[in-house]
């Protein structure tokens, strides 16, 4: 007899495949039925989880932000997942590829809050203003679904397939800067492998950020003073493996190097 599935189970397996490093098939394969407004209550159930072990929210990420990903997965608006404590990688340190099941890694332009942000009605204008700092990033996902195969609900489930990212030493402030033409060159061993600049995200990184605020708040959410942003990945994910070297060149952020062991 096959087992019903509910919000507590889904994130109890998503979370259980994370810890064992173990991929699987979509939920949605037995749980057709599977919606968005539930693959979010299941999102925001596994963060419950994952704070009763201990951990802490550090900030948000946005998937799906440029226009082709959107395209691809037939939506019009970026999805929003969760950042904690386990997430950051502290500088200089490698990725250890074995850690996790099958990772991607994508260049970010990331912001850090200096206070509060809460929807609806958020222009990219607010958002800017509540912006205290804007860096360099690098994010790696790394989907709990085999082959990266999933439907939109699955990957909201599974937290827009977070799992490490590394943020670069530079700080600048936000207002100096036109992060819409913000380039950045995406680098494998020293091969620059694709380009693009901030506008590849909703046509600029703080449009994200607005959407981010607008769409938790009809979670009744804010984003946090002191909480990193992941406004998306500008290019897409490029797969890594032991002995990589990931580098991140940005117009005016600097670099971001992550080496893979």
């Amino acid at each position: 007899m096959s087992v019903e599935w509910t919000v507590e189970r889904a994130a109890a397996v998503l979370l259980e495949a994370e810890t064992a490093r173990t991929d699987r098939g979509p939920i949605t394969d037995e749980w057709p039925a599977l919606d968005l407004d539930t693959a979010y209550r299941i999102q925001d159930e596994r963060l419950r989880l994952k704070i009763a072990e201990g951990r802490r929210i550090t900030g948000v990420k946005l998937g799906l932000t440029s226009r082709p990903k959107q395209r691809r997965m037939g939506i019009d608006s970026p999805l929003t997942a969760w950042l904690t404590d386990d997430m950051p990688l502290p500088p200089g340190a490698p990725l250890v590829v074995g850690d996790l099941i099958h990772p991607r890694v994508e260049p970010e332009i990331v912001f850090v809050l200096g206070r509060r942000l809460t929807g609806p009605g958020i222009t990219a204008a607010t958002a800017l203003r509540a912006v205290s700092e804007v860096t360099a990033g690098l994010e790696v996902i790394d989907s709990r679904y085999t082959d990266f195969r999933f439907t939109l609900p699955d990957v909201v489930a599974d937290n827009a397939s977070s799992a490490r990212y590394l943020t670069g030493d530079l700080r600048r402030d936000p207002h100096t800067l036109d992060l819409a033409a913000e380039r950045c060159h995406l680098k494998i061993n020293g091969t620059t492998v694709d380009t693009a600049t901030g506008a590849a995200v909703q046509g600029h990184p703080a449009e994200a950020l607005a959407l981010a605020a607008n769409t938790l708040s009809r979670r009744g959410l804010s984003l946090e003073p002191g909480w990193t942003i992941l406004t998306g990945g500008l290019t897409d994910a490029i797969p890594t493996t032991p002995g990589d070297t990931i580098e991140a060149t940005f117009t005016n952020l600097g670099t971001v190097t992550l080496p893979c062991h």
